[in-house]
């Protein structure tokens, strides 16, 4: 078995064409320089150290973690510039933040609720540790962060705390991410984000070292980068891409998002060619996650193939009237349905370049979840 070419890999397996990953870090971080703003991707989406670091050579100030544990690999790996997303609430995890920082003073973590921030302070103060904190802003998803109105009560609490410096606030409007419709989309999230946009300003008038904004999504970012207040971007899926992003409209293309290419791919090989209607691969719901867009074929020959979930250790690939259907034993190359959920299942990205494998990345955020 030729492990140098990419057919030939062991399935299914993840795989990162090196020359697309670069095309999609050079443009999203052309554009945030063009805005005049910072980039901070999200590493939950490829919780890859490696990418994290590309992504810091290629001009990001840092990366974004939902999870602590996802904070202490980067940390551990030399990232610096970590933005915790997700409130930090429990004793063992605010333990494992004051870890982080005896390491790294430039982690930052976001602040949604007075008692977090006592418990936050406590714990800083009893380790003599100072950390830097954002107000969440909930400007309309209801899943974590403060309501606006409530904002400016919710600095206080911060401020008179001994041992956290209010550095700015965070915004993202995830259920605005994926609508279809370009002009929706963009109504939608710049109503969303004027609200936040418009707090910063009067917080920034209260707290001079307010200075942070950071906010927006890959499906976003050349919506949101337009309101001056927005200082820095935590997009994440646009160094990867999956079905999902791309089955939305971009702002020159109104059938699809073709602003970033897919880097990342799935192969899969048919296992089962006894119905005349389908074959069956090894990729199912273990290897692919269900709830996103619907993964599909870009294999040469075979693109009128549709993917449909046949069990957690297999899928079905459907053909079109009058299309042929591979052979037993071809491996086939899938865009995934959703990429954060299904690169959390694997062990590592193989590299490609052309159908060369130049490199192995190991995924080593996967499974930290706490």
């Amino acid at each position: 078995m030729n492990k140098d070419y990419k057919y030939e890999l062991d399935t299914p397996c993840l795989t990162i064409d090196i020359d697309i990953l670069e095309h999609n870090l050079t443009n999203m971080q052309a554009a945030a320089r063009a805005a005049g703003k910072n980039l901070r991707p999200h590493a939950k989406t490829h919780k890859c150290s490696r990418l994290a670091k590309k992504q810091i050579e290629a001009g990001a100030i840092g990366a974004c973690a939902a999870k602590v544990s996802e904070a202490e690999v980067l940390a551990d790996a030399g990232v610096q510039g970590i933005l915790i997303t997700g409130p930090v609430v429990t004793a063992q995890k605010i333990d494992c933040l004051a870890d982080i920082l005896k390491t790294d003073a430039t982690v930052m973590v976001v602040v949604d609720h007075p008692e977090n921030a006592r418990r936050l302070d406590e714990a800083m103060q009893s380790m003599r540790l100072s950390l830097d904190v954002l107000l969440d802003i909930d400007v309309g998803l209801g899943r974590t962060g403060v309501l606006p109105q409530s904002a400016l009560e919710m600095t206080g609490h911060i401020t008179n705390s001994s041992n956290l410096r209010l550095k700015g606030i965070q915004a993202y409007a995830g259920f605005v991410q994926h609508i279809q419709s370009y002009p929706e989309r963009k109504k939608a999230s710049l109503e969303c984000m004027q609200r936040a946009a418009d707090l910063f300003c009067k917080l920034k008038e209260k707290e001079r070292a307010c200075t942070i904004f950071s906010g927006t999504g890959t499906g976003t970012y050349n919506i949101d980068i337009q309101i001056p207040e927005l200082t820095e971007l935590q997009v994440g899926s646009y160094a990867v891409m999956d079905a999902e992003y791309l089955n939305i409209a971009a702002k020159k293309d109104p059938a699809r998002f073709s602003d970033f290419q897919p880097a990342l791919t799935l192969l899969t090989t048919v296992v089962s060619v006894n119905n005349p209607e389908f074959v069956t691969v090894d990729a199912g719901l273990k290897s692919l996650y269900q709830h996103g867009g619907i993964p599909f074929v870009i294999s040469p020959g075979f693109t009128d193939l549709r993917y449909e979930w046949f069990g957690d250790e297999y899928g079905k690939l459907i053909r079109a009237d009058g299309s042929n259907l591979p052979p037993l034993g071809t491996v086939l190359e899938l865009v995934t349905s959703h990429c954060d959920p299904t690169i959390n299942q694997f062990d590592c990205f193989y590299i490609t370049q052309g159908e060369k494998v130049v490199d192995q990345w190991p995924i080593d955020l996967r499974g930290k979840s706490q």
